[in-house]
């Protein structure tokens, strides 16, 4: 909520201090910097993001950075339905990590969304949140935004205001009705005459025109693009190996760094004795830091070896009794206390459980934290000379690193260029605001006089991650006497609550969901659908239960509590029937069903898996069924919920990182265990497309993949799993 604050304060400072005048300068000085670092002698600019080439070439400067979502295929897509452009003439490239590129229509969604009044943020004048937005530094790549935010709100709206802007330049310049144009493949036509304009002979004249702020949109039935399985842009690139990632930036008279921080966090230096370090050959420099120590050389092997010489002493910040087993106690001792910080529900829950012949049903559910686990380390490039800092790598949001990149430097944000690059794995860790390495890079390049690489090792990332918070829950619920749940309760304890992110969808009359606050010495911060995976697992295992309890299958269980004709039926039964549901299987293999909404898109999956020889789950299929609304690429579209299906799984199985005496135990992929291309299940996806508002993609066919799995294996062996991931609880058959 901090954000929501800081933004309406800003806000309101702006229009109290420098009036609507104000604002307005502020957001057209903001365009016309775009403008300028986005057109050429052979090129012009349109509403930021948007540049259309003399030659016709059409340049998407996107503000999403690319993870292999591929969602800037996505984006362009949107944009040329709406331009009616030449496919062949379309390109997308990083937007500058500049205030005017920041991603307003961004900015608009998750305020909507976070404050849970989107018709007053949509009220908002666009000049005031453009404003609002750029003044925060938003160009985010998460929270499964990128096509239902931005592609939605501001490449189709850009798109179909710049071809009315060509439409009416074209009737200008042939001395016709606007109304008697067409467009199509980058040309605009006047058909009574057969005489045709291109694009880029219409784009400088377009380009000073005002463009409309709310063009009407085109319909599906007229899509030519959305909804098709365009090939990506980004994946000739990618396998033939010219994609460049932030582990790929060479600079001339380069060093390579690496780094050694406090093994429990919170912990700072104490002392480090350098020599070890500086007698390995190649090895020129030992950098103390606040919490670490860096070790410069001429190349990563020699800095790892001169890293690994070193004795470094630090402290444990207080946290050195911390342990996993200590955050569960003190999550339970804070739910005994009965003080939750928050809830959400509605009606009488205590009235029912109290009542007359209601049947309680109660149960405990543990989670850990998880890494993200991303294949690609932290890796970024900096260079500071002649008053200037240039910092390369991949970053989810490259205006915020530019920014901490400038803190840690001490120099003026103008001063300062981020150049985005690819980025091998995210899932949440990429952000600045969890990232020690946008700080510690800007800190060592203002002390060397070349460019300096700084490479985390993968001990290093695994130990010092921002991982998803551990997370326990109690749930009780009742049964009246016709089967129906009378009243649900849930008393969760993690650091946030994340209630307004997943909605609680069962027609229940009572329901209570309980937060209750609790902070280690660990840094949490987004993990792939953030707090969806928690809830989703808590919420669909425990309806399981409940379905047990009261005699019922688990689908007609789900279905009795949900309203009849919504969306969550719909996407329900469907999964049901292509999964499968009440067919027979093989004796030791079981059925399991869950459904879980979040970022406005609805998943259910039904999942099928049994037990091997050593207890560990055997996984054989998962079917999908998606409803967000739109599907923009149906080939991409299906790709991410499989990648989310494969880690959730692989979350629900074996990853896991515990903590004894303050630090991590773990420490790389041989004991943070990750599922294999040979375990994973056969998956289908299927999708719905309802026409509802425009959901996320990148993050809502995970949480659905741990409790379906939970309740395959009851299904298959009559064992409850409560806690993950469950190959610490395997058992040989």
């Amino acid at each position: 909520m901090g954000m929501i604050r800081r933004t309406f304060l800003i806000g309101g400072a702006a229009v109290v201090g420098g009036g609507i005048f104000a604002i307005k300068y502020a957001d057209g000085a903001a365009r016309s910097t775009a403008a300028a670092l986005t057109d050429g002698k052979d090129g012009h600019n349109f509403a930021t993001w948007l540049r259309i080439g003399d030659d016709d070439k059409i340049t998407l400067y996107s503000p999403h950075t690319d993870i292999g979502q591929g969602s800037n295929t996505g984006l362009a897509q949107m944009l040329a339905d709406e331009l009616d452009a030449d496919w062949a003439h379309v390109e997308v490239v990083s937007a500058p990590a500049e205030s005017a590129f920041a991603n307003v229509p961004l900015g608009r969604g998750f305020l909507a969304e976070m404050t849970g009044y989107p018709g007053l943020v949509s009220a908002l004048p666009t000049s005031l949140a453009s404003m609002i937005v750029r003044s925060l530094d938003l160009q985010i790549t998460g929270g499964s935004s990128a096509l239902r935010f931005t592609g939605q709100h501001g490449f189709r709206v850009i798109g179909a205001a710049t071809r009315l802007a060509l439409i009416d330049t074209a009737a200008k310049r042939l001395g016709v009705p606007a109304a008697e144009l067409t467009t199509a493949d980058s040309k605009v036509t006047h058909a009574k005459s057969g005489r045709a304009l291109r694009y880029g002979a219409l784009a400088a004249e377009a380009a000073t025109r005002s463009l409309d702020a709310a063009p009407t949109l085109k319909q599906a039935k007229a899509f030519r693009f959305i909804g098709k399985p365009v090939p990506r842009f980004d994946i000739p690139a990618k396998v033939d190996g010219t994609a460049q990632y932030g582990m790929d930036v060479v600079k001339p008279d380069m060093r390579v760094a690496t780094v050694i921080a406090a093994p429990i966090r919170g912990g700072k230096l104490v002392s480090v004795d350098p020599a070890p370090a500086m007698a390995v050959a190649g090895v020129e420099k030992v950098i103390k830091l606040d919490g670490a120590v860096v070790v410069v050389a001429k190349g990563y092997w020699q800095a790892l070896k001169g890293a690994r010489a070193l004795a470094p002493k630090f402290s444990d910040g207080g946290h050195g009794g911390i342990s996993t087993a200590s955050i569960f106690a003190e999550q339970d001792r804070l739910r005994a206390a009965d003080k939750p910080d928050t809830k959400a529900g509605g009606g009488n829950v205590d009235g029912a459980f109290k009542a007359e012949g209601a049947k309680l049903v109660a149960a405990d559910y543990r989670l850990p934290f998880l890494h993200h686990a991303m294949m690609e380390p932290f890796a970024l490039t900096a260079h500071h000379q002649d008053g200037r800092l240039d910092v390369w790598g991949g970053m989810q949001d490259p205006l915020a690193a530019k920014m901490a990149a400038a803190k840690a430097s001490g120099l003026a944000a103008d001063r300062v260029t981020f150049h985005p690059m690819l980025i091998g794995g995210s899932f949440g860790r990429r952000l600045p605001m969890y990232m020690e390495i946008v700080d510690q890079v800007a800190r060592v390049a203002m002390q060397v006089p070349y460019p300096i690489k700084l490479i985390w090792a993968r001990e290093e990332e695994v130990t010092q991650g921002a991982y998803r918070p551990q997370s326990s829950a109690h749930l009780k619920a009742t049964l009246g006497a016709d089967g129906r749940i009378t009243a649900w309760q849930n008393d969760f304890a993690q650091p946030e609550d994340g209630l307004k992110e997943v909605p609680f969808f069962y027609d229940i009359p009572a329901v209570a969901r309980r937060h209750f606050k609790q902070v280690s010495n660990q840094t949490v911060g987004a993990w792939r659908s953030v707090n969806a995976t928690q809830h989703g697992f808590y919420t669909e295992s425990f309806m399981d239960e409940m379905a047990h309890a009261a005699g019922v299958d688990p689908l007609e269980f789900r279905r009795r509590h949900l309203k009849p004709g919504s969306r969550h039926l719909a996407v329900l039964d469907q999964a049901a029937r292509l999964g499968g549901w009440g067919t027979p299987l093989p004796e030791g293999t079981g059925r399991g069903i869950a459904i879980v909404e979040c970022f406005n898109t609805i998943a259910a999956h039904v999942t099928e898996a049994t037990l091997k020889d050593d207890g560990t789950p055997k996984l054989l299929k998962v079917t999908a069924v998606v409803d967000c609304g739109t599907v923009v690429n149906p080939r991409n579209a299906e790709a991410q919920v499989m990648g989310g299906i494969v880690m959730g799984l692989s979350t629900a199985i074996g990853e896991a990182i515990t903590l004894d005496k303050g630090a991590v135990q773990q420490r790389n992929f041989n004991d943070y265990t990750v599922l294999k291309l040979a375990d994973a299940p056969v998956i289908e996806v299927h999708f719905i497309n309802s026409g509802h508002e425009m959901g996320g993609l990148g993050e809502p066919g995970l949480p659905p993949a741990a409790p379906a799995l939970a309740n395959a294996l009851f299904a298959a062996t009559g064992k409850r799993v409560r806690q993950l991931p469950i190959m610490a609880q395997a058992k040989p058959i």
